[in-house]
Protein backbone atom coordinates (compact mmCIF):
# COMPACT_ATOMS: atom_id res chain seq x y z
CA UNK A 1 0.00 0.00 0.00
CA UNK A 2 1.36 3.28 -0.84
CA UNK A 3 1.21 6.02 2.06
CA UNK A 4 0.58 9.53 1.15
CA UNK A 5 3.20 11.90 3.03
CA UNK A 6 1.32 13.87 5.63
CA UNK A 7 0.31 17.82 5.45
CA UNK A 8 3.59 18.40 7.28
CA UNK A 9 6.02 16.39 5.59
CA UNK A 10 4.56 18.07 2.35
CA UNK A 11 4.72 21.54 3.37
CA UNK A 12 8.10 20.72 5.28
CA UNK A 13 8.97 19.56 1.60
CA UNK A 14 7.89 23.25 0.12
CA UNK A 15 8.62 25.86 2.82
CA UNK A 16 11.14 24.13 4.85
CA UNK A 17 11.00 22.21 8.07
CA UNK A 18 11.26 25.21 10.32
CA UNK A 19 8.12 26.62 8.73
CA UNK A 20 5.84 23.50 8.74
CA UNK A 21 2.77 23.91 11.56
CA UNK A 22 -0.69 21.43 11.53
CA UNK A 23 -2.71 24.06 9.13
CA UNK A 24 -6.84 23.19 9.53
CA UNK A 25 -8.36 22.02 6.53
CA UNK A 26 -11.51 23.79 7.17
CA UNK A 27 -12.13 27.50 6.06
CA UNK A 28 -11.97 29.95 8.54
CA UNK A 29 -14.63 32.06 9.67
CA UNK A 30 -13.72 35.58 9.40
CA UNK A 31 -13.92 37.34 12.74
CA UNK A 32 -17.12 39.23 13.28
CA UNK A 33 9.74 24.11 -11.03
CA UNK A 34 8.20 24.03 -6.96
CA UNK A 35 7.69 20.26 -6.73
CA UNK A 36 8.27 18.79 -3.61
CA UNK A 37 10.73 16.63 -3.13
CA UNK A 38 8.69 13.51 -1.40
CA UNK A 39 6.19 10.98 -3.11
CA UNK A 40 3.16 13.10 -3.96
CA UNK A 41 -0.58 11.62 -4.95
CA UNK A 42 -0.92 10.53 -9.16
CA UNK A 43 -3.33 12.59 -10.64
CA UNK A 44 -6.96 12.26 -10.56
CA UNK A 45 -8.68 10.46 -13.50
CA UNK A 46 -9.73 13.31 -15.84
CA UNK A 47 -7.27 15.67 -14.47
CA UNK A 48 -5.52 17.88 -17.28
CA UNK A 49 -2.38 16.68 -18.40
CA UNK A 50 0.73 18.73 -17.35
CA UNK A 51 1.47 19.75 -20.68
CA UNK A 52 -2.43 19.94 -21.41
CA UNK A 53 -2.24 22.94 -18.33
CA UNK A 54 1.01 24.58 -19.97
CA UNK A 55 -0.66 24.84 -23.43
CA UNK A 56 -3.62 26.50 -21.65
CA UNK A 57 -1.69 28.94 -19.70
CA UNK A 58 0.11 30.12 -23.53
CA UNK A 59 -3.18 30.21 -24.89
CA UNK A 60 -4.14 32.92 -22.36
CA UNK A 61 -0.55 34.92 -22.88
CA UNK A 62 -1.39 35.10 -26.48
CA UNK A 63 -4.82 36.04 -25.55
CA UNK A 64 -4.06 38.88 -23.49
CA UNK A 65 -0.87 39.83 -25.06
CA UNK A 66 0.43 39.37 -21.56
CA UNK A 67 3.12 37.53 -19.42
CA UNK A 68 1.92 35.02 -17.09
CA UNK A 69 3.86 33.68 -13.95
CA UNK A 70 1.54 31.18 -12.27
CA UNK A 71 2.43 28.27 -8.77
CA UNK A 72 -0.51 26.62 -7.24
CA UNK A 73 0.30 24.07 -4.21
CA UNK A 74 -2.48 21.52 -2.64
CA UNK A 75 -0.73 21.09 0.17
CA UNK A 76 -2.14 17.71 1.29
CA UNK A 77 -1.77 15.94 -1.44
CA UNK A 78 1.74 18.12 -2.58
CA UNK A 79 0.20 18.72 -6.65
CA UNK A 80 1.84 21.18 -8.18
CA UNK A 81 1.07 23.46 -11.09
CA UNK A 82 3.38 26.29 -12.13
CA UNK A 83 3.91 28.49 -15.32
CA UNK A 84 6.65 30.43 -15.30
CA UNK A 85 7.20 30.14 -11.71
CA UNK A 86 10.57 31.43 -10.82
CA UNK A 87 10.42 34.26 -13.34
CA UNK A 88 10.87 37.60 -11.93
CA UNK A 89 7.11 40.12 -11.63
CA UNK A 90 6.90 43.16 -10.10
CA UNK A 91 4.73 42.22 -6.66
CA UNK A 92 2.85 45.73 -6.56
CA UNK A 93 0.94 45.26 -3.61
CA UNK A 94 0.56 42.06 -2.55
CA UNK A 95 3.37 42.81 -0.70
CA UNK A 96 1.52 44.13 1.75
CA UNK A 97 0.39 40.78 2.80
CA UNK A 98 3.74 40.03 3.46
CA UNK A 99 4.30 43.70 5.48
CA UNK A 100 1.79 42.26 7.83
CA UNK A 101 2.29 38.97 8.19
CA UNK A 102 6.64 40.20 9.26
CA UNK A 103 4.63 42.81 11.58
CA UNK A 104 3.11 39.78 12.91
CA UNK A 105 5.62 38.03 13.87
CA UNK A 106 7.61 40.53 15.15
CA UNK A 107 6.14 42.94 17.32
CA UNK A 108 4.16 43.03 20.42
CA UNK A 109 0.91 43.09 21.17
CA UNK A 110 1.56 47.18 22.66
CA UNK A 111 3.43 47.16 19.49
CA UNK A 112 0.16 46.67 17.31
CA UNK A 113 -1.93 48.33 19.74
CA UNK A 114 0.20 51.61 19.28
CA UNK A 115 -1.61 54.67 17.29
CA UNK A 116 0.67 56.46 14.67
CA UNK A 117 0.21 59.69 13.53
CA UNK A 118 0.92 61.44 10.02
CA UNK A 119 0.53 64.21 8.37
CA UNK A 120 -0.97 65.84 5.15
CA UNK A 121 2.11 65.54 4.00
CA UNK A 122 2.44 62.22 4.56
CA UNK A 123 -0.47 60.97 2.52
CA UNK A 124 0.71 59.33 -0.87
CA UNK A 125 -1.83 58.49 -3.83
CA UNK A 126 -4.60 56.17 -2.96
CA UNK A 127 -5.06 56.53 0.48
CA UNK A 128 -8.66 55.64 1.38
CA UNK A 129 -8.56 55.19 4.48
CA UNK A 130 -5.41 56.96 6.19
CA UNK A 131 -6.84 60.18 4.33
CA UNK A 132 -9.76 59.85 6.81
CA UNK A 133 -7.69 59.75 9.50
CA UNK A 134 -5.16 62.77 9.66
CA UNK A 135 -6.41 64.09 12.64
CA UNK A 136 -6.89 61.18 15.20
CA UNK A 137 -4.75 58.14 13.69
CA UNK A 138 -4.58 54.80 13.57
CA UNK A 139 -2.64 51.80 15.38
CA UNK A 140 -0.88 49.87 13.71
CA UNK A 141 -3.23 46.42 13.53
CA UNK A 142 -6.13 49.29 12.08
CA UNK A 143 -2.92 50.64 9.60
CA UNK A 144 -2.53 46.77 8.64
CA UNK A 145 -6.46 46.54 8.25
CA UNK A 146 -6.08 49.54 6.20
CA UNK A 147 -2.99 47.84 3.66
CA UNK A 148 -4.00 44.74 3.46
CA UNK A 149 -8.26 44.98 3.24
CA UNK A 150 -8.32 47.99 1.18
CA UNK A 151 -4.54 48.46 0.11
CA UNK A 152 -4.03 51.84 1.51
CA UNK A 153 -1.08 53.05 0.46
CA UNK A 154 0.01 55.39 3.22
CA UNK A 155 -0.82 52.87 5.55
CA UNK A 156 1.87 50.23 3.94
CA UNK A 157 4.64 52.97 4.07
CA UNK A 158 3.77 53.73 7.53
CA UNK A 159 4.17 49.81 8.11
CA UNK A 160 7.64 49.88 6.49
CA UNK A 161 8.86 52.46 9.23
CA UNK A 162 7.22 49.71 11.78
CA UNK A 163 9.75 47.52 10.11
CA UNK A 164 12.73 49.29 9.56
CA UNK A 165 12.01 50.22 5.64
CA UNK A 166 11.87 48.06 2.60
CA UNK A 167 15.04 46.76 3.60
CA UNK A 168 14.08 45.48 7.35
CA UNK A 169 11.19 43.89 5.36
CA UNK A 170 13.92 41.79 2.81
CA UNK A 171 15.60 41.07 6.12
CA UNK A 172 12.48 40.05 7.64
CA UNK A 173 11.78 37.98 4.55
CA UNK A 174 15.19 36.42 4.79
CA UNK A 175 14.57 34.95 7.79
CA UNK A 176 11.66 32.67 7.34
CA UNK A 177 13.47 31.29 3.97
CA UNK A 178 12.64 33.72 1.07
CA UNK A 179 15.76 34.69 -0.56
CA UNK A 180 13.88 35.94 -3.69
CA UNK A 181 11.41 38.71 -2.45
CA UNK A 182 13.67 41.73 -2.90
CA UNK A 183 11.94 45.01 -1.45
CA UNK A 184 13.52 48.46 -1.75
CA UNK A 185 10.85 50.97 -2.25
CA UNK A 186 8.05 52.56 -0.71
CA UNK A 187 5.07 53.54 -2.52
CA UNK A 188 3.87 54.25 -5.07
CA UNK A 189 7.69 54.34 -6.50
CA UNK A 190 7.27 50.61 -6.15
CA UNK A 191 4.83 50.20 -8.94
CA UNK A 192 7.64 51.34 -11.56
CA UNK A 193 7.83 47.37 -12.95
CA UNK A 194 10.27 48.50 -15.37
CA UNK A 195 10.88 45.18 -17.04
CA UNK A 196 14.27 43.60 -15.48
CA UNK A 197 14.24 45.81 -12.65
CA UNK A 198 14.57 43.51 -10.00
CA UNK A 199 14.02 46.32 -7.33
CA UNK A 200 10.42 45.24 -5.91
CA UNK A 201 10.17 42.40 -7.27
CA UNK A 202 9.42 38.21 -6.47
CA UNK A 203 8.64 35.17 -8.51
CA UNK A 204 5.16 33.16 -8.16
CA UNK A 205 7.26 30.29 -6.33
CA UNK A 206 8.75 32.73 -3.79
CA UNK A 207 5.56 34.87 -2.85
CA UNK A 208 3.62 31.03 -2.72
CA UNK A 209 5.73 29.82 -0.30
CA UNK A 210 6.07 32.98 1.79
CA UNK A 211 2.23 33.31 1.83
CA UNK A 212 2.16 29.84 2.61
CA UNK A 213 4.66 30.47 5.70
CA UNK A 214 2.66 32.91 7.54
CA UNK A 215 -1.07 31.63 6.70
CA UNK A 216 -0.33 27.62 7.24
CA UNK A 217 3.43 27.33 8.53
CA UNK A 218 4.30 28.27 12.37
CA UNK A 219 6.14 31.37 11.09
CA UNK A 220 3.26 33.01 13.56
CA UNK A 221 1.81 32.06 16.73
CA UNK A 222 -1.53 30.69 15.97
CA UNK A 223 -3.79 33.80 17.07
CA UNK A 224 -1.46 36.34 14.80
CA UNK A 225 -1.46 33.82 12.09
CA UNK A 226 -5.26 33.54 12.51
CA UNK A 227 -5.72 37.17 12.40
CA UNK A 228 -3.32 37.77 9.32
CA UNK A 229 -6.34 35.29 7.66
CA UNK A 230 -8.90 36.83 8.83
CA UNK A 231 -7.71 40.29 6.80
CA UNK A 232 -7.08 37.84 3.42
CA UNK A 233 -10.16 36.80 3.88
CA UNK A 234 -12.28 39.72 4.37
CA UNK A 235 -10.12 41.92 1.19
CA UNK A 236 -12.35 44.19 -0.65
CA UNK A 237 -10.10 44.33 -3.52
CA UNK A 238 -10.43 40.65 -4.99
CA UNK A 239 -13.47 39.97 -6.34
CA UNK A 240 -12.42 40.51 -9.62
CA UNK A 241 -9.51 38.12 -9.50
CA UNK A 242 -8.82 34.80 -7.96
CA UNK A 243 -12.03 34.76 -6.15
CA UNK A 244 -13.93 34.88 -9.59
CA UNK A 245 -11.41 32.06 -10.77
CA UNK A 246 -11.59 29.90 -7.78
CA UNK A 247 -14.57 27.07 -7.71
CA UNK A 248 -18.23 27.60 -6.04
CA UNK A 249 -17.35 27.42 -2.56
CA UNK A 250 -14.11 27.96 -1.80
CA UNK A 251 -12.92 30.13 0.49
CA UNK A 252 -10.30 33.07 -0.60
CA UNK A 253 -7.82 34.92 1.65
CA UNK A 254 -6.25 37.27 -0.86
CA UNK A 255 -3.89 39.93 -1.55
CA UNK A 256 -4.05 41.99 -4.63
CA UNK A 257 -1.56 44.45 -6.47
CA UNK A 258 -1.49 46.62 -9.81
CA UNK A 259 1.21 48.44 -11.30
CA UNK A 260 2.84 49.57 -14.51
CA UNK A 261 3.84 47.70 -17.50
CA UNK A 262 0.04 46.24 -17.01
CA UNK A 263 0.91 44.42 -13.64
CA UNK A 264 -1.98 43.36 -12.41
CA UNK A 265 -1.25 40.38 -9.47
CA UNK A 266 -2.93 37.89 -6.67
CA UNK A 267 -1.78 35.99 -4.15
CA UNK A 268 -4.19 33.96 -1.96
CA UNK A 269 -5.13 31.01 -0.01
CA UNK A 270 -8.04 28.75 -1.01
CA UNK A 271 -9.91 26.70 1.66
CA UNK A 272 -11.87 24.21 0.41
CA UNK A 273 -15.99 23.51 1.32
CA UNK A 274 -16.28 21.93 4.53
CA UNK A 275 -17.09 18.14 3.87
CA UNK A 276 -14.91 18.31 1.15
CA UNK A 277 -11.49 16.02 0.89
CA UNK A 278 -9.85 18.39 -0.88
CA UNK A 279 -6.80 20.69 1.08
CA UNK A 280 -6.13 24.45 0.98
CA UNK A 281 -4.39 25.85 -2.04
CA UNK A 282 -1.81 28.54 -2.47
CA UNK A 283 -1.92 30.58 -5.73
CA UNK A 284 0.28 33.18 -6.43
CA UNK A 285 -0.67 34.31 -10.39
CA UNK A 286 1.29 37.27 -11.44
CA UNK A 287 0.96 39.50 -14.84
CA UNK A 288 2.84 41.75 -16.95
CA UNK A 289 2.95 43.45 -20.22
CA UNK A 290 5.35 44.95 -22.31
CA UNK A 291 4.67 48.99 -22.78
CA UNK A 292 4.23 51.26 -19.74
CA UNK A 293 0.81 51.74 -20.27
CA UNK A 294 -0.47 48.49 -21.40
CA UNK A 295 -3.89 47.82 -19.35
CA UNK A 296 -4.29 45.18 -16.52
CA UNK A 297 -6.19 42.57 -17.17
CA UNK A 298 -8.51 41.02 -13.78
CA UNK A 299 -10.03 38.52 -16.44
CA UNK A 300 -6.29 36.98 -16.83
CA UNK A 301 -5.95 36.37 -13.36
CA UNK A 302 -9.73 34.75 -12.97
CA UNK A 303 -9.07 32.81 -16.31
CA UNK A 304 -5.44 31.55 -14.77
CA UNK A 305 -6.77 30.59 -11.74
CA UNK A 306 -9.30 28.42 -13.15
CA UNK A 307 -6.66 26.73 -15.29
CA UNK A 308 -4.66 25.45 -12.38
CA UNK A 309 -7.73 24.70 -10.35
CA UNK A 310 -8.48 22.53 -13.22
CA UNK A 311 -4.83 21.34 -13.29
CA UNK A 312 -5.08 20.35 -9.47
CA UNK A 313 -8.32 18.77 -10.54
CA UNK A 314 -11.21 21.10 -9.02
CA UNK A 315 -13.16 22.56 -11.42
CA UNK A 316 -12.94 23.49 -14.82
CA UNK A 317 -10.55 25.43 -16.78
CA UNK A 318 -13.60 27.13 -18.96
Amino acid sequence: MRLLPTRSVLLAAVLGAALVAPAASAAPTPASSVAPSVAVAAPAAGVPSERSTEARFSALERRYDARLGVVALEVDTGRVVAHRPDERFAFASTIKALQVGALLRTASDADLDRTVRWTEDDLVTYSPVTEQHVADGLTVRELADAAVRYSDNTAANLLFDELGGPAGLTAELRRIGDTTTTSVREEPDLNTAVPGDVRDTSTPRALARSLASYTLGCVLAPDRRAELVDLLVRNTTGDALVRAGAPDGWTIGDKTGSASYGTRNDIAVAWPPAGSDRSPVVIAVLTSGDEVDDPTHDALVADATRVAFAGLGVGRAG
